[in-house]
């Protein structure tokens, strides 16, 4: 689904400028993606254990969380670290084929919550964290926000892993993909 596509969904306004943004920062997060088989997936990088399939998981393990934290709005939840740590994995039995069509079902999941959003100023119940032992309240923008920071972050981390990997860089490859040679 382009950057377009998915705005045209949300209308126009803040939704839109949200969905917009969002869209573009997991493509920028897929570019990191391309080409790779699952050795390179696996492929620890750098000193830290973090992996472009272990992203991968993690990023669709995060939309398909924020998603069920919006629609739900579990007074009771609380945070899972154990299955947090576990999420930045790739499963011995798992393709990357198949982590990006999870990953492309969990962002059209996102993208339908926001528009089914009543308000972006719904408050939202956020799970009890060792970090956060008192619930927090965040309204729905703000965990929107959230999902876009934490897709931003993890695309940077991904940029770094493909660099050091083969030499691949995001924005080389958005200058090719315009056309531009190098």
């Amino acid at each position: 689904m382009t950057q377009h596509q998915h705005t045209a969904t949300a209308s126009t306004g803040e939704r839109a400028d949200i969905l917009a943004l969002l869209a573009d920062q997991r493509h920028n997060f897929l570019i990191t993606m391309r080409g790779l088989d699952e050795e390179q997936a696996r492929a620890r990088t750098t000193v830290s254990e973090l992996t472009l399939g272990g992203l991968l998981t993690h990023l669709a393990h995060t939309e398909r969380h924020w998603v069920r934290t919006l629609r739900e709005r579990d007074e009771t939840a609380t945070f899972d670290m154990e299955a947090a740590m576990e999420q930045y994995r790739m499963a011995d039995d798992t393709t990357v084929a198949q982590l990006l069509a999870e990953y492309t079902e969990a962002a059209a999941a996102t993208d339908a919550a926001v528009v089914e959003l009543d308000d972006l100023d719904l408050p939202i119940p956020l799970p009890t964290a060792p970090w956060a032992p008192e619930r927090q309240w965040w309204s729905a923008r703000r965990v929107l926000l959230h999902l876009l920071r934490e897709t931003a972050q993890h695309s940077g981390h991904a940029d770094i892993i493909r660099e050091s990997l083969d030499g691949a860089n995001t924005t080389r490859q958005m200058g090719a993909d315009a056309g531009m040679e190098f």
